[in-house]
């Protein structure tokens, strides 16, 4: 991973018709917001939903890498016509989409000559200067080029070959936070919530979801910062709150 950087942002764009239908539920958006901000620093800040279209992959590829520092799309590189991610970024970006000799040898080695069949073989065309993700599960590489991350839909895969991104990304600053349950509604404490949230305005961001547990009804705050102090401080507004209020207070 390359020297850090501040507020480093990433988008990431699903792209499937399966998703969009509801006859598949994505589980990637949450892993790799995840493991972004957990092992490089880098936070989530849009996330968009798309069709497997050619237009609307082009336009929201240009879009999202003008926008953010890094792009991950996921989906649409597989073997079948309607995998049309890796020519659709070739053509946004301008670039001639051909056979990448080093992903061909990776799949040709794993099928076998007389199992890699032309609709296998499609998996080894790429845009040209393109910089392989390696896939450690099913062998079809994803690929980066430029700032955007192109990676397979299936959610077991993408855990497996992640990790082959963060040689390419720059570090970014460490996000801290802290989780407080509170037995409570969120009306009995939204005014001093957002004083709370007003004194750490741009330092810290809070957030409040309630929950039901065991019949029991609970808010959950969750305060988050590149500021481990600010966090500190942000605890003890919470606590202090929680006490005046005579209301249950766990943290984690």
């Amino acid at each position: 991973m390359k020297k850090a950087k501040k507020n480093l942002k990433a988008a990431i764009l699903i792209i499937g018709n399966e998703v969009l239908s509801g006859r598949t539920q994505d589980l990637n958006v949450s892993f790799i917001s995840k493991w972004l901000n957990i092992n490089c620093g880098i936070s989530v800040d849009e996330v968009r939903i798309i069709p497997d279209n050619q237009k609307r992959i082009i336009s929201n590829i240009l879009d999202l890498s003008d926008k953010f520092n890094y792009v991950f799309t996921t989906g649409g590189i597989g073997p079948t016509h309607d995998d049309i991610t890796s020519l659709s970024i070739a053509k946004a970006f301008k670039i001639k989409y051909e056979v990448n000799k080093e992903a061909y040898s990776i799949l040709e080695k794993y099928y076998g000559l007389k199992n890699f069949n032309e609709a296998r073989k499609k998996m080894a065309k790429m845009p040209k200067g393109c910089q392989l993700i390696l896939n450690p599960s099913s062998a079809a590489p994803g690929f980066k080029i430029k700032n955007v991350f192109i990676l397979p839909g299936v959610p077991s895969i993408i855990k497996s070959m992640i990790v082959n991104t963060k040689k390419y990304l720059v570090k970014g600053s460490t996000t801290y936070s802290k989780s407080f349950y509170l037995k409570t509604v969120e009306s009995t404490i939204a005014l001093e919530l957002e004083k709370i949230q007003n004194k750490f305005l741009k330092k810290v961001d809070i957030g409040s979801y309630p929950f039901f547990k065991n019949g029991k009804v609970g808010v959950c705050i969750v305060a988050s910062s590149v500021f481990i102090k600010e966090i500190k401080l942000c605890d003890k507004h919470i606590t202090h709150m929680a006490h005046t209020k005579k209301i249950s207070l766990q943290k984690n």
